[in-house]
């Protein structure tokens, strides 16, 4: 007899029945842009409408997500509004950039985010990890509570320092934890300038709040780089060869200005932590409210670790995990939202002849958050189910229903090294400790960014032995 109990529904936005007027879609953006999807963005494969008078397309039909990521790439640019966004944090990253600038960044970084270069990163991945529960182990045998979402994005700061700078990133993980969040929370939300699409030199006043922190951001990359850059001019045999010593010596003519070289810094040390550390902070959440789920995490993790002493081998041993992991990922995706433009009229056709006439200049978004939840798709789609991500469940999903990193030539270049991160943190945490809900634990989901539980996520920290 079956006795697993009902799987947990996690906290989200009801979906709308009454469509919002101009005004309360201005206000329900600023607040939380995850609160203006209505029924149909659920249930319809896709919809073609007015987002304040002009031209939008929300697309939830795997096929036309593929159309316009990946078969039609080259009639999509960048959507304005996201650029309008992120563009003053990014400036030239590649999360941003465009064109040749695109590309000439693309191919710099690459090298380092293989598979065979990302499972080179394993045991500092470990280490990091094992050193970050010094915080949980101070707490004695009771436990104590934690921020877990803050917490998070120190561990998953601390790996990345470790891993692409080895340790030298000129800042403290207090102060980088709390100057992200201040960031996000300002210069990473959308103005209602950025609505009507005013131009850049209008000063939106969210953001003049988060100018400061992001000088004091962009001074520790400069630091960084100048730290480094001394090493390789006075000593070159005592850099190591890691992710900024390889973008440092992508400058010149033929490669990477030190701008760019800066805001590539910028775009991996502020933004490449902070999609794995927001997911790992929902995972542990979502486990510590599904028991039977969270025993088989726990059981792999003890069975694996015991067995099996190098990381490198754990992505491919520990499905459960990982399951639980990109179910996380799925409820709430670390980007939300994948907005283009069309630059030329183009027309999908379905395979069932249904047709859908795009016209040039209409804003595409391609939304994760609507995907992911979408009733045609999924089974109990608002439910946290890891086994759906198990080995033998994987061909029920398309590619493209399910975006946590992306599609296309723009997917995640970071998303092995990501997941690879993912399994050894959750690894060592759940092998030494329990995370669980507070009375107080209702974290909302809302969207800077990434998705991000609102007012933090305080859970209480046990030790399992």
């Amino acid at each position: 007899m079956d006795v697993r109990r009902k799987p947990f529904v996690p906290p989200a936005p009801v979906p709308r029945t009454v469509p919002p007027g101009r005004l309360e879609i201005i206000r329900t953006v600023m607040r939380n842009p995850l609160e203006l999807w209505g029924e149909p963005s659920y249930n319809e494969p896709w919809i073609l409408t007015k987002f304040l008078n002009e031209r939008a397309l929300i697309v939830n039909h795997p096929g036309l997500v593929r159309h316009v990521l990946v078969d039609n790439v080259a009639n999509y640019r960048m959507g304005r509004i996201r650029q309008l966004v992120l563009r003053p944090i990014l400036r030239d990253g590649l999360l941003t950039a465009e064109g040749d600038t695109w590309r000439r960044s693309r191919k710099a970084v690459a090298p380092v985010f293989t598979p065979r270069h990302a499972r080179g990163f394993a045991d500092q991945m470990l280490s990091g990890s094992q050193r970050f529960l010094s915080r949980y182990q101070a707490a004695g045998p009771q436990g104590s509570e934690f921020d877990i979402g803050r917490d998070m994005s120190e561990l998953t700061f601390f790996i990345l320092s470790d891993t692409l700078f080895s340790g030298d990133v000129a800042a403290t993980d207090d102060e980088f934890a709390a100057d992200i969040e201040k960031l996000l929370s300002t210069m990473g939300r959308i103005d209602p300038f950025d609505l009507v699409k005013a131009p850049r030199w209008l000063p939106r006043l969210r953001r003049l709040r988060g100018r400061h922190v992001l000088a004091k951001f962009r001074g520790m990359v400069r630091r960084t780089m100048t730290g480094r850059l001394e090493v390789l001019k006075n000593d070159p045999g005592a850099a190591p060869e890691d992710f900024l010593t390889l973008l440092l010596r992508q400058m010149g003519p033929d490669g990477l200005s030190a701008e760019e070289v800066e805001d590539n810094l910028v775009t991996f040390i502020g933004a490449g932590h902070e999609t794995t550390a927001r997911a790992l902070a929902w995972t542990l959440y979502c486990l510590s409210q599904s028991p039977d789920d969270l025993a088989e995490v726990e059981k792999e993790i003890d069975k694996v670790v015991a067995e099996e002493k190098d990381p490198v081998e754990w992505l491919a041993r520990m499905p459960w995990t990982r399951a639980a992991f990109e179910e996380a990922m799925r409820l709430y995706p670390p980007a939300p939202s994948i907005n283009r433009e069309a630059i030329a009229d183009d027309t999908y056709v379905d395979k069932q002849g249904a047709r859908v006439t795009i016209p040039a200049g209409t804003t595409v978004m391609v939304m994760p958050w609507t995907l992911h939840r979408h009733r045609r798709l999924w089974d109990e789609p608002n439910a946290f189910i890891p086994a759906r991500f198990l080995p033998a469940n994987r061909d029920a999903i398309d590619r493209f229903q399910y975006l946590p990193f992306g599609a296309g030539p723009r997917v995640c270049i970071g998303a092995t090294f990501a997941l690879q991160e993912a399994v050894i943190a959750l690894a060592v945490l759940l092998g030494h400790f329990r995370f669980e809900s507070l009375p107080t634990t209702r974290p909302w989901p809302v969207q800077k960014l990434t998705t991000q539980p609102g007012g933090g996520l305080r859970m209480r920290v046990v030790p399992r032995r």
